[in-house]
């Protein structure tokens, strides 16, 4: 792979890279009941990362097709996709885009951007962790990375929910979105 030393690390060369569907996973996990989590994925996305002369200065962005969305069980899915939710008919993505690298420390960066759901954009912030580069078994270049954020669904307009007899509520405000994943030269 075309590498480039920067401050210590091993980074790609300046360029644009696309993600790799088949080896990338945008993950999330919801409280439910109060006690326990409910993880899920999407699966239908497409997104590129521009890495800069300068890293600091490189930009990245992400679409998800929110009827996508995937926990294993088919009714929660359904009811996800309905309009108590992600309402995907009228608003069939949700969309990243980063506007700065906020800094960095070794090999782990913070990236802030606009997160946009139901046609609601706030500024979130991810903690992006550089995994390396390298060249795959069939001369693929490849780079990876992990990415964590979480953010409070109220702001995004999802805000259905279900008084617990017991106190509290059946769906936890907080979701916490996990990706793992790997990039491609474009």
């Amino acid at each position: 792979m075309s590498t480039r030393t920067w401050e210590g690390l091993s980074i790609p060369a300046a360029g644009t890279y696309n993600l790799d569907v088949a080896h990338t996973n945008i993950g999330f996990v919801v409280k439910h009941m109060m006690v326990s989590k409910v993880r899920g994925k999407f699966d239908s996305f497409a997104g590129s990362v521009t890495i800069a002369e300068n890293p600091l200065e490189s930009s990245a962005q992400l679409t998800i097709q929110a009827d996508s969305i995937d926990t294993g069980v088919a009714d929660r899915n359904g009811h996800l996709r309905s309009d108590d939710f992600l309402a995907a008919e009228k608003f069939p993505e949700i969309t990243f885009q980063s506007t700065r690298v906020v800094g960095h420390s070794g090999d782990e960066f913070t990236v802030a951007g606009d997160l946009t759901i139901r046609d609601v954009t706030k500024e979130v912030e991810l903690t992006v962790e550089y995994g390396g580069a390298g060249t795959n078994p069939y001369g693929q270049e490849v780079w990876g990375f992990s990415i964590k954020t979480e953010f409070d669904r109220e702001e995004f307009g999802l805000t259905w929910n279900a008084a617990l007899e017991t106190g509290g509520v059946l769906v936890g405000k907080v979701v916490k979105i996990e990706i793992e994943g790997e990039a491609n030269p474009a």
